[in-house]
């Protein structure tokens, strides 16, 4: 419910009767810690709950977390469009989905799952402190105070009443049906007589009489009379009677009916006036609850990815700084642990003293050692004829921009501050920042006695090697071989938190470059830049750098005396290395630029002495 964000593929489930969703599933990104960052997981909403899966395909072996809905809290992020956490208590998820699309949607899913159960709302809550019926009224519920009790008292006596009503009206109503029947069969009776008594007076005529039956009037006319009625009239009923009798108990109805809803409106207005309070607990509750959590985020260990890198970060600048600074030394301990391991590991098998290159990669370079003559003669195996590929072009420009701008002396330039100097090494830096992102170039010169440009930017570039000495890299693969020159790089840095993850994605050139004076040396040059690709495109796991790298190397070699060979007493390599690099994302200027001034010097040191290491007593390579 990416961790990076995707919600593609979610599907949706819904009752026929009620309309209502039953389940709703689909990839969302899950934060899980500062080493793994955000995650794919796949995410179900169903019954009242949120669970995830590892993915959809291992549903079957049970969800590896949940959390019930009916108290959870959603909170979109402010800043991020994406991504939204939901918390229960202390258990907070973080969650982001593919767009904000995605994530509206989950969070309309899942509120309309919290509505449906009813709980967690003020309008529920509202809802559940609506006007008690007269069923709950009658169930005698027991009160705290003595004012609803007596409120409750009086209300049940009045149902009392209306249980008494109703007996004596329906017995009033079974009086009346009783008179009402007994009148309309009289009717009946009465017109059957006449009907017998006009047939017999057709068949023998009567003078006009009075019998106690019929009156014949001197207009011609038929009367039916009735006997006197008795005082109980018809079958004993008093209707006057019942009839007043009936009227009373209505209106007694009536009158309670008022009553009962009057102590209902006050009841109800007194429930009304508990809820208010109740709800102005609760918002208080919420405060004092917000209030703590603040001041407990301040003063705990950094749990979330909102204390990453970034301009909303919760972390201050001088926090930041610290525990880059913590983490950095760290690292450091470790790889001096792991060097101390190797320096005790015996070589149980000697290394041949064969070429030093003959392990090293199938490139073409991968030569027997050649004397400085001899170079002169494999040059055209390095011609920039000869490596043709679909990035020649931009290749050839960013050497020709190396050659032209990077060699240049930068002791004088006021644009440049040098900021180390360590013997014959020395950093420099220009300050740039483009949208807030610190885009400082460096620039480092450095010499190095017993190896040349060649060997230097062998080991550079050679990727069979890259773990040896490189102590930043978590890991890599090459995306692409282009040529036996050129290859695509993908690599992923080893994580500094609370700064967020960085990969790289670069093609890798070597070259070399002829002096145009015989009376200058040769020049050997690996340029880096950053170049996309479809089998290695950005992901929500890492930051995404871009890099512009050179290493150029030139070897100076000092005449031996008398008759001697050349040896690596007289070779000196003289390093220029330029690096300009985007990190990506946001991070404080001060902590960029104090881990570049920390990290460059010991990153030179560390590959020399590599590359010195590794060609100590080894033919020379020109």
């Amino acid at each position: 419910m990416s961790e990076k964000s995707s919600s593609s593929g979610s599907d949706e489930d819904v009752d026929p009767e009620s309309g209502q969703p039953l389940e709703f599933g689909g990839i969302l990104s899950k934060w899980t810690n500062y080493i793994h960052g955000w995650q794919d997981r796949w995410v179900v909403l169903k019954n009242n709950t949120l669970s995830y899966y590892k993915s959809e395909d291992e549903r079957e072996y049970g969800c590896r977390g949940s959390l019930c809905l009916s108290k959870a809290v959603i909170t979109p992020h402010e800043f991020d469009e994406c991504r939204f956490d939901i918390s229960v208590n202390d258990s907070v998820w973080y969650l982001r989905a593919e767009d904000p699309e995605h994530r509206l949607q989950w969070i309309e899913s899942i509120e309309l799952h919290k509505a449906e159960s009813g709980y967690g709302s003020e309008t529920s809550l509202r809802r559940h402190g609506s006007m008690l019926s007269l069923t709950s009224a009658a169930s005698a519920l027991s009160s705290t105070s003595t004012s609803s009790f007596k409120k409750g008292h009086r209300l049940r006596e009045k149902l009392a009443e209306m249980e008494t009503f109703r007996d004596i009206l329906c017995r009033q109503v079974d009086t009346l049906q009783k008179y009402f029947d007994s009148c309309a069969d009289a009717v009946s009776k009465d017109e059957f007589q006449r009907d017998r008594v006009e047939d017999d007076e057709e068949d023998f005529p009567t003078p006009t009489r009075q019998d106690g039956e019929y009156n014949h009037n001197n207009n011609g006319s038929k009367e039916k009379l009735f006997s006197p009625a008795s005082p109980k009239g018809v079958n004993g009923i008093d209707f006057k009677g019942e009839a007043i009798t009936f009227k009373a108990t209505t209106a007694g109805i009536l009158s309670t009916l008022s009553h009962c809803i009057e102590l209902m409106v006050k009841r109800e207005d007194s429930w009304q006036k508990r809820l208010d309070k109740e709800l102005e607990k609760r918002r208080r509750v919420e405060d004092a609850y917000k209030c703590a959590v603040n001041e407990l985020k301040k003063k705990s260990h950094y749990g979330g990815p909102d204390y990453e890198e970034g301009p909303n970060s919760l972390i201050n600048e001088d926090e930041f700084f610290d525990a880059v600074e913590a983490a950095l030394d760290r690292q450091d301990k470790i790889e001096e642990q792991c060097q101390s391991e190797k320096a005790r590991i015996p070589r149980l098998t000697p290394v041949p003293p064969v070429d030093a290159y003959s392990t090293i990669g199938t490139h073409r370079f991968a030569k027997k050692p050649h004397s400085h003559s001899s170079s002169l003669s494999s040059v055209e195996l390095f011609s920039a004829s000869d490596d043709i590929h679909r990035f020649s072009t931009q290749v050839e420009e960013m050497v020709q921009n190396h050659m032209t701008y990077s060699l240049q002396d930068v002791g004088g330039d006021a644009n440049w501050q040098l900021v180390i100097e360590e013997g014959e090494m020395k950093v420099y830096r220009r300050e740039v920042e483009e949208n807030g992102i610190v885009l400082d170039p460096l620039k480092a010169t450095h010499s190095v006695k017993g190896v040349t440009g060649h060997e230097v930017c062998h080991y550079f570039w050679d990727t069979a090697v890259r773990m040896d000495w490189e102590t930043t890299i978590e890991n890599f693969n090459v995306v692409e071989t282009l040529s036996d020159n050129a290859v695509i790089v993908y690599q992923t840095h080893k994580r500094v938190w609370p700064a967020s993850q960085r990969d790289v994605l670069y093609l890798s050139a070597i070259r070399k470059i002829l002096a145009t004076n015989e009376n200058d040396p040769d020049t050997w040059l690996v340029c880096n830049f950053s170049v996309d690709h479809d089998n290695a495109a950005p992901t929500n796991r890492c930051v995404r750098a871009k890099i512009s790298i050179a290493m150029i190397c030139q070897t100076l070699v000092s005449p031996p005396e008398g008759d001697k060979e050349i040896s690596r007493e007289n070779i000196l390599c003289k390093i220029t290395y330029v690096a300009n690099v985007n990190p990506g994302g946001w991070a404080p200027a001060s902590v960029l630029r104090a881990v570049a001034k920390r990290e460059y010097p010991k990153f030179l040191k560390r590959f020399t002495s590599y590359v010195q290491e590794k060609t100590a007593g080894k033919p020379i390579l020109f």
